[in-house]
């Protein structure tokens, strides 16, 4: 096996997240120069209509649903280093969350900035995801059907939208 190959044989040359010896390893970024960047992601979580009704009409028993998935998912962006294996820790500027409410589903979008030497895509994808998982924890009990599982509840589409980088002037 060559030095550029992993332990499956590929070439890993390229990828930023290993060693020579294919170990997964931090990426150095202090060289980097620090550049202003923004990232926006959105996913959508599919709910019966009836809960979409009681979410706006704020009947659900635990409380602001939107509202409470709106801190978890700014909580989720400042610690996504924490929970992402050999992300770094970056100062977040700015988060920005909508939401979108609709018949049968919450689409939320999150929109994340900093000043850095790298970029926000990842923290934008966990504000989304565990937002979303906040929308299903606090409906769970109006989601289930008669055996406990949730026929209807998914989450879906979860990508990034937008990354931009430009340069501290």
């Amino acid at each position: 096996m060559s030095e550029e190959s992993g332990t499956d044989g590929a070439d890993t040359s390229d990828l930023t997240h290993t060693d020579d010896s294919g170990e997964a390893q931090m990426v150095d970024v202090g060289d980097k120069p620090d550049s202003k960047r923004r990232a926006v992601a959105r996913g959508t979580i599919h709910l019966q209509a009836s809960t979409v009704d009681a979410i706006q009409a704020s009947e659900i028993g635990k409380g602001d649903v939107l509202g409470t998935a709106r801190i978890g998912a700014i909580q989720a962006v400042k610690h996504t280093w924490e929970a992402i294996p050999m992300c770094h820790q970056i100062p977040i500027t700015n988060v920005e969350t909508d939401f979108e409410v609709g018949e049968s589903s919450v689409t939320l979008t999150v929109a994340v900035e900093t000043t850095g030497k790298t970029g926000c895509e990842m923290e934008a994808l966990e504000g989304v995801t565990t937002g979303l998982n906040v929308v299903w924890d606090m409906v769970k009990s109006a989601e289930k059907d008669a055996d406990g599982e949730y026929p209807e509840t998914r989450i879906e589409d979860v990508h990034v939208l937008e990354k931009r980088k430009r340069s501290v002037e």
